[in-house]
């Protein structure tokens, strides 16, 4: 399986929000992978080891169920523990290139995806050490990180143009910014609140399946 054709041409990522009731997360999430989002990236930076793990593992029965691959946020051994199907890396969470050896040895088909911020050689990094994806961001001011810097949108063009990679934006995405979004390079917006915090996250994520034209 080729990482970068499975990834490149999608559009919604996914990612969970900070939620310590399990049933409330999972009739979310149910909701959205029916409207067949590219990935699902479960994250939950207030949950306990234990409480993640529990999250993870009934996520991933759901991933499997409707097709979708799970990432996990932060945690290359849960990701390994599990069988995930991939594990996405921020600054301070591990070597990107160990996390891909350690995942090829995990089986076939698995995703590594780093992010960076506004900084290019991060990207350039990233893509060395063979990540499937870079991601870029906060692209517009984000609820979740509010302090976080400001990436530029030239950079999704850039990254599309120059790294052998699928190209992911996050922070702030809408449904009101998400087209100016893909149309400046990124081929995945990964999205939190403005899916999860919808009235209906099901109807919201299939909004993002046709705008994308997926």
């Amino acid at each position: 399986m080729n990482r970068f054709n499975l990834l490149c041409g999608c559009g919604l990522y996914a990612v969970t929000p900070d939620e310590s009731d399990t049933g409330r997360m999972l009739a979310k999430t149910s909701r959205v992978l029916a409207a067949r989002p590219c990935l699902l990236q479960y994250r939950n930076k207030l949950a306990t080891t234990t409480l993640r793990r529990e999250q993870a593992k009934h996520l991933l029965t759901l991933c499997r169920d409707a097709g979708t691959p799970l990432i996990i946020n932060d945690d290359l051994a849960l990701t390994l523990d599990l069988g995930a199907d991939g594990v996405h890396l921020g600054r301070g969470d591990g070597d990107a290139a160990a996390a891909r050896r350690a995942l090829d040895a995990l089986g076939p088909g698995r995703i590594l995806g780093v992010s960076c911020y506004d900084e290019w050689p991060r990207a350039m990094a990233g893509a060395a050490a063979g990540a499937d994806y870079v991601a870029f961001g906060a692209m517009f001011a984000s609820s979740t990180k509010p302090s976080a810097a400001r990436a530029p949108l030239a950079l999704l063009g850039r990254a599309r143009r120059e790294l052998k990679v699928t190209v992911a934006a996050i922070g702030g995405i809408t449904l009101a910014n998400a087209g100016e979004v893909f149309a400046a390079g990124a081929n995945l917006v990964a999205v939190i609140s403005d899916v999860f915090d919808a009235p209906d996250p099901g109807a919201r994520a299939q909004a993002y399946r046709m705008l994308s034209g997926g």
